[in-house]
């Protein structure tokens, strides 16, 4: 039996984007809800363990940037 949901145009474009090439929408849906979320992990964490990681994350994205402007200095 199927049945019809109504879904945020956001929230259909984001299944659509990890929708695999054959997948059907219930299959995505069902393998994208089966993984593990980080929602998951929030009680495995502690507040300072989860700042670490914050920062680390911060840190990472800043050393990213920094390196693509390096990159485009570059070629100007």
């Amino acid at each position: 039996m199927s049945h019809q949901v109504r879904l945020n145009d956001d929230l259909y474009e984001r299944i659509k984007a990890n929708k695999q090439e054959g997948e059907s929408f219930s299959d995505a849906i069902e393998r994208l809800i089966n993984d593990r979320s980080l929602r998951d992990l929030q009680d495995i964490f502690d507040d300072e363990q989860v700042d670490e990681m914050r920062d680390a994350i911060e840190t990472a994205d800043e050393e990213d940037v920094a390196e693509v402007r390096e990159i485009g200095e570059r070629f100007e």
